[in-house]
């Protein structure tokens, strides 16, 4: 459905009250952070709670904690009594921490100090193009969180969180059978490689990111029983990646980055691959415009937080030939998800048109 469709007829006063909605979503925002950062979610996971029993486990002020439970039971959040019982709907409980396709690690960040003041220099950006959180803060995000271990503790559980809920369906989308070690760049603290290895029980993996970020890796790689088929790597993937990979995964990183450091990072991998090896992007490709909401949204906050930018097709097939590769197919992988195939191409080798879809 077309973004306008269902308000090219509204009356103005439905439009007023539609348009005021949209303006204080920052509202619901801020409401979610706060019972993502408590854990509303995991103490109603057994079932209906008083706002008074919530207020004791999660260490809050009750009679606020009760009006924040209340509004998001407005949104459908929550189900509330007249008791001041809540229990969990089916948005709520993508809250958990344990939910299937979870949320509250993305609702815990973007309630951070160090994001919400970031994103009120959202103007700043659009008047003079500078990053609203270099500009806020001094620094770019990676360097903030380097600085401020719990809100990058936070982030890095964001980032889990998301990685769990497009995982299984672009593994589902893709077969990776043929790769024998799979270099995961940029991966984070490994859900994505932990997936991936316990699908494939005969594939080596190579989990790749800062030294900061893998370090919470581990726990994680034995607990799947994936740890002596893994081996987690540190550094900085605009100068080196590891080198023994047949094929090379890069999973919700280009976005993060302006064109010429996007051209930098897969360049870097081309100069590592062999001429055989496989460069696999797991990225958000932009629709229509005016149908395309979540791209749009998911764009500004590239714009925001890091200069980067959520892109085409075009323009990745762009990036892709500019660092040297050719892009062979695209899969659609799920949860607005594409893959995309690409193959180191040789100096003075054409780079032949893409096929696939």
């Amino acid at each position: 459905m077309r973004a306008d469709s269902s308000v090219s007829s509204l009356a103005p006063e439905a439009a007023s009250i539609q348009l005021r909605r949209l303006v204080d979503g920052f509202q619901i925002s801020q409401a979610l952070h706060v019972v993502a950062t408590l854990g509303i979610a995991d103490l109603l996971a057994d079932g209906p709670l008083s706002s008074i029993q919530l207020a004791a486990a999660a260490g809050a002020h009750q009679p606020s904690l009760y009006r924040v439970l209340r509004a998001l039971a407005s949104v459908g959040v929550f189900r509330a009594s007249d008791d001041q019982t809540f229990a969990l709907t089916p948005l709520g409980d993508c809250l958990r921490s344990d939910a299937s396709a979870p949320i509250g690690g993305w609702a815990a960040f973007i309630g951070l100090r160090g994001q919400w003041h970031a994103w009120a220099a959202l103007v700043h950006t659009v008047r003079t193009g500078e990053t609203a959180f270099r500009a806020v803060h001094g620094v770019s995000g990676w360097e903030y969180r380097a600085n401020h271990p719990d809100e990058g503790a936070i982030f890095d559980r964001a980032m889990t969180d998301l990685s769990r809920r497009a995982s299984q369906r672009t593994l589902d989308a893709f077969d990776f059978s043929r790769f024998h070690t799979v270099v995961d760049v940029g991966g984070g603290r490994g859900a994505f490689l932990v997936k991936l290895l316990a699908r494939y029980p005969t594939m080596r993996g190579v989990l790749f990111d800062q030294v900061h970020v893998v370090a919470g890796a581990e726990g994680a790689l034995r607990g799947a029983d994936v740890a002596d088929r893994c081996t987690v790597a540190s550094g900085d993937f605009f100068e080196s990646v590891p080198a023994e990979g047949d094929a090379y995964v890069l999973k919700a990183v280009l976005h993060d980055w302006p064109d010429p450091d996007a051209i930098a990072i897969l360049r870097v991998c081309h100069r590592t691959m062999s001429p055989r090896a496989t460069l696999v992007l797991i990225e958000r490709l932009l629709g229509p415009i005016n149908e395309d909401r979540d791209g749009a949204m998911s764009d500004l906050q590239m714009l925001v937080g890091n200069g980067g930018r959520e892109r085409t097709l075009d323009e990745y097939s762009s990036l892709l030939q500019t660092a040297g590769f050719r892009l062979v197919s695209t899969v659609p992988g799920g949860g607005g998800l594409s893959i995309l195939q690409a193959m180191p191409v040789s100096d003075g080798q054409d780079c032949p048109e893409r096929s696939g879809t």
